[in-house]
């Protein structure tokens, strides 16, 4: 089970690695992370950096793709980047399951990928996806449709990683790594849930992440 994950400038940082420490448990799994060219690819924030140990050049197979989302200029330029868009449709033609974390759903539609098909992202980008593609946003923490799964913002690749991990290997295999890895989140507030936040909250929350 090949797993490649995009790396580009400007991705939030636990959308590839958050999915990444889940399926690299799977037995037989080989994650790869995966870029324009080789080496370190740094976050939104600019202050970590991931190393993509492949280039895009070099891989045209996968059984699993994972794209990313980021933050707006990371987001933006992985859409106008016409050579990541070949490169995701041809993984896609081939691949078993194709996914995205958050504002990668952007990216896969970008691609062309997600028309007429449900999906989610990240809260704030749903009204743009749904208006700029031919999309119908769920607001569930992940969607599937057919082999394309979609995941909410951030933290929810986890859940979306976990449930993929279900479909590869089976739910004991994907609890029994759900165990491995401690996942039981208790978060101290009842905050996660845009629907329930006020806007003043919302606001606050997307200045903190630009």
């Amino acid at each position: 089970m090949d797993v490649g994950i995009l790396l580009y400038d400007g991705y939030s940082l636990l959308d590839p690695t958050g999915p990444a420490e889940v399926l690299s448990r799977l037995p037989g799994a080989n994650v790869t992370m995966v870029a324009e060219r080789r080496g370190p690819v740094r976050t939104d924030t600019g202050d970590v950096a991931v190393v993509a140990e492949r280039s895009i050049a070099e891989l045209d197979r996968l059984d699993v793709l994972l794209v990313p989302g980021g933050g707006n200029r990371g987001t933006v330029g992985a859409m106008e980047n016409q050579a990541l868009l070949s490169w995701i449709r041809r993984i896609d033609r081939h691949s078993r399951w194709t996914t995205s974390v958050c504002t990668g759903a952007l990216v896969l539609a970008a691609a062309g990928l997600l028309d007429g098909r449900r999906a989610t992202t990240y809260w704030a980008s749903a009204d743009y996806l749904q208006s700029h593609f031919d999309v119908t946003y769920l607001p569930q923490r992940y969607v599937r449709s057919g082999k394309i799964i979609t995941a909410a913002g951030v933290s929810a690749g986890l859940d979306m990683a976990l449930y993929l991990a279900s479909l590869i290997a089976g739910d004991t295999t994907a609890k029994a790594i759900q165990l491995a890895i401690e996942y039981d989140p208790q978060p101290p507030f009842n905050a996660g849930n845009a629907t329930d936040a006020d806007p003043q909250l919302k606001e606050l929350a997307l200045r903190l992440l630009a």
